[in-house]
């Protein structure tokens, strides 16, 4: 399946807030976002002229779409089925984006980044509920349990996180360390996105 391979910080430039896509580097003073806080390429100093309506949703959808790491036809998908179930559109695309497999690794602190944690679920190092998964966009429902496979537990990756500071969780995530395991006490609510974003904008972009 295609997937971009070029420089993550390039995306974060280019929709102007930090998508956290390159692990503990976004909070130190390396991130690109703080040096250079202009979009990429030659044209990015330049005077920007006022974006169009179009452009802001635009820019919003690809801002949601790069930081969950999905390409065009996975998002689109998601966002029909957030508008074939009850609610709000919106709330409703945010919430199935949060719980996905590899998301919800990486906000359980098993990963430094969503896609560190998409290589580890494709890498099979994760179980649910007892079996194992390595589809990163399997959604999580209430009381799912998320373990690390015993047999990958001894991987220096998995140590350094029984060792290291304990990350800030989300509400509606219960994390042990120790046993490198996280549980879904709830559904993510609006205020649980970690970063900016008017998913309202989205919704009017494909409802053009």
């Amino acid at each position: 399946m295609a997937r971009y391979t070029g420089s993550v910080c390039r995306l974060c430039r280019r929709e102007g807030t930090k998508l956290f896509l390159k692990g503990e580097k976004c909070f130190s003073q390396k991130c690109a976002v703080g040096k250079r806080p202009t979009p990429p390429g030659q044209h990015g100093q330049a005077r920007q002229r006022k974006m169009s309506e179009y452009g802001t949703q635009l820019r919003e959808k690809q801002k949601a779409r790069r930081a969950y790491g999905l390409l065009e036809t996975q998002f689109k998908r998601t966002y029909d089925r957030a508008t074939n179930m009850k609610g709000v559109t919106g709330e409703l695309l945010l919430q199935l984006l949060e719980r996905r497999l590899d998301n919800v690794v990486y906000r359980a602190g098993l990963a430094s980044s969503r896609p560190a944690a998409r290589q580890l679920v494709t890498h099979g190092h994760f179980q649910v509920n007892g079996r194992k998964v390595d589809i990163p966009s399997f959604t999580v429902d209430v009381d799912d349990v998320i373990t690390v496979r015993q047999r990958s537990k001894e991987i220096e990756h998995f140590k350094a996180v029984r060792e290291g500071s304990p990350r800030i969780l989300p509400k509606w995530l219960s994390v042990n360390a120790d046993e490198l395991k996280a549980t879904v006490s709830a559904l993510p609510a609006r205020e649980d996105i970690d970063f900016a974003l008017q998913e309202n904008m989205i919704v009017e972009f494909y409802s053009r």
